[in-house]
């Protein structure tokens, strides 16, 4: 038996959990369509994610993927956030508001919440997958032991090798081409930029665990691209976004459908972390900026999050954090049952 059919998901496709995005109300429907459906509680505390994770279950009794953050904790560095808030200031200002006076770390790590660890062995998800890096082995020993399926986000061979070695099931390549937060360990490091089809293929060749193929894949066609290249199945983020139970708001969707799909870029300045985002007023801001120049994730975010609801308030959308992969041209604004319907579809036809 294979890990798909181990989960009882009938279809090889995953449903990325993008922080923000993905409701539970989405993640059920994907779930229900025989796909498998996910939730990113990098965002929320324990008893918010135990609320999410209840409002699946209330909706779906398949299985479920519970996304976490493993980024180290952020280091604070206070002049260089108050230079940062001060370079923002004007943007703060043509909106009437001033920036925050301090900034916080605004989400908690896993690799250090305790009570985000209690909850997730208590209720029990599937699955449940890691981002930006690992959790310490004896998280991970306790998740084994009460049989959740693990996977983790990898950018390259070094990290999808220590990912296996610490004990996960399968490992998601995540190419360059993908929307949202970098999976890299280490954001400071070199980025090797390897795209989807070269990653998936690479780690296919190299590892000994499922690999699952993620980044620029919008429909079936692509999704048998993937499991020709040998994947096991293929995770699709921007593909979501448009359907009618996610949480993208108004003016994201907008973006999403106008010709900004067609200008993705990877941008620091919203969160502090390479992110692939729709070309907005907040990325022509963050352009050029160097590194060193953004405070650590996720305090940068907490500025980040500031100067959007300010600039929503005044009914400008382009400060949002509108993530979104290259292959966001293709996105359709459907349901999300029929979205996996039609990606089955067009997946039999492709491959058949």
């Amino acid at each position: 038996m294979n890990l798909l059919e181990a989960l009882g998901i009938n279809l090889p496709i995953i449903q990325a959990p993008m922080a923000g995005v993905s409701s539970p109300e989405l993640a059920a429907e994907v779930s229900n369509a025989g796909a498998l459906g996910s939730i990113g509680v990098g965002g929320t505390d324990a008893e918010g994610a135990r609320r999410m994770i209840a409002a699946v279950r209330e909706r779906c009794k398949r299985s479920l993927n519970v996304n976490v953050f493993c980024h180290a904790p952020a280091k604070d560095d206070n002049t260089l956030e108050a230079a940062w808030l001060e370079q923002l200031r004007p943007q703060f200002e043509r909106f009437g508001a001033r920036p925050p006076s301090r900034l916080k770390e605004i989400y908690r790590s896993f690799l250090e919440d305790d009570a985000m660890l209690a909850m997730l062995l208590a209720h029990k998800p599937q699955v449940v997958s890691f981002h930006f890096g690992l959790p310490s082995a004896e998280r991970i020993r306790a998740l084994r032991e009460r049989g959740v399926v693990l996977l983790s986000c990898a950018t390259n061979v070094a990290e999808a090798r220590a990912a296996v070695k610490a004990g996960v099931h399968a490992v998601i390549a995540q190419g360059y081409e993908a929307g949202g937060h970098r999976g890299m360990f280490d954001p400071d490091v070199e980025d090797a930029c390897l795209g989807t089809v070269a990653l998936t293929r690479i780690l296919v060749r190299h590892l000994s665990v499922p690999v699952i193929a993620a980044g620029g894949i919008m429909d079936g066609a692509g999704i048998a691209a993937a499991l020709r290249l040998g994947a096991a199945a293929a995770q699709l983020g921007t593909a979501f976004i448009a359907c009618v139970e996610s949480d993208a708001d108004a003016g994201y969707r907008k973006a999403l459908a106008s010709d900004a799909a067609n200008h993705t870029v990877m941008t620091r300045a919203i969160s502090g972390r390479p992110a692939r985002c729709l070309r907005n007023c907040f990325t022509l801001l963050g352009s050029g900026v160097s590194p060193r120049k953004i405070p650590s994730y996720p305090i940068a975010y907490d500025a980040g999050k500031a100067l959007n609801d300010v600039a929503k308030a005044a009914h400008e959308a382009g400060y949002g954090a509108q993530w979104a992969g290259q292959g966001a041209p293709l996105a359709r604004a459907l349901p999300a049952a029929r979205l996996v319907a039609l990606l089955a579809e067009e997946l039999r036809e492709a491959l058949y």
